[in-house]
């Protein structure tokens, strides 16, 4: 089954970029064979440093006004919720600084971000004994899964700010999920909608030959042999 944006665009059609991961994944490039996490060691194996933050997305830059904004999660919770603008602003907010590696190789140091963690969101919904696994679906039909410990890791959060002020339309406002602990793609843009799920399950690049986690210490870029 595809997934198609609100509108009915195929986000699955070929573009550049997706033309040119999906042929990484196939080639298994830029693996170094150093996976681990030497303690003095920030950079992760394979990757560069950047001071911009480059622009990578599907071909597709929704625009979503504040005013249409909802944020659901849904599946195994006990209490579902639905969130409209000033509804999810006014959620407890917290602010954090973490470091971002996208798979592409870039990293970024520093970054600041403000927003709802996704523990104090997880508190609201309560996740059922059967939740396991969480899958994201953004507005522009871009779907990734995450293990519901990795979603749930005390610096991950729902972002509206990047360093102070609101996220841009390119960026992935007005909210993304940041979990600074795995490779951005999972870190999913134009977040829509949250749901906990009992089995993981594989999302869009997932489908196409990335590792089910990402964890960039480990060198999980790519699906395994």
């Amino acid at each position: 089954m595809r997934d198609l944006t609100p509108d009915g665009a195929d986000p699955s059609a070929p573009t550049k970029l997706t033309t040119s991961k999906t042929r990484w994944a196939q080639e298994r490039r830029f693996l170094t064979g150093q996976p681990g996490r030497p303690a003095a060691q920030r950079l992760p194996p394979g990757q560069h440093l950047v001071t911009d933050w480059p622009v990578l997305d599907l071909g597709i830059q929704p625009e979503i006004p504040l005013e249409a904004f909802r944020l659901d999660i849904t599946g195994a919770v006990e209490r579902p919720q639905s969130w409209d603008w000033s509804g999810f602003t006014g959620l407890p907010q917290t602010r954090l600084v973490s470091d971002i590696h996208c798979v592409t190789t870039w990293s970024r140091y520093d970054n600041a971000w403000e927003g709802v963690t996704t523990r104090d969101l997880l508190d609201l919904v309560g996740p059922t004994a059967e939740a396991r696994a969480v899958m994201l679906r953004s507005h522009d039909g871009y779907t990734t899964n995450l293990p519901l410990e990795d979603f749930a890791d005390p610096q991950a959060l729902v972002a509206h700010s990047w360093q102070g002020a609101p996220l841009s339309r390119a960026h992935g406002g007005p909210v993304r999920l940041i979990v600074p602990h795995l490779y951005f793609w999972k870190s999913a843009k134009w977040l829509r909608k949250i749901e906990v799920i009992p089995a993981d399950k594989p999302g869009f690049w997932e489908r196409r030959g990335y590792h089910m986690r990402g964890d960039p210490w480990a060198e999980e870029r790519y699906a395994e042999d």
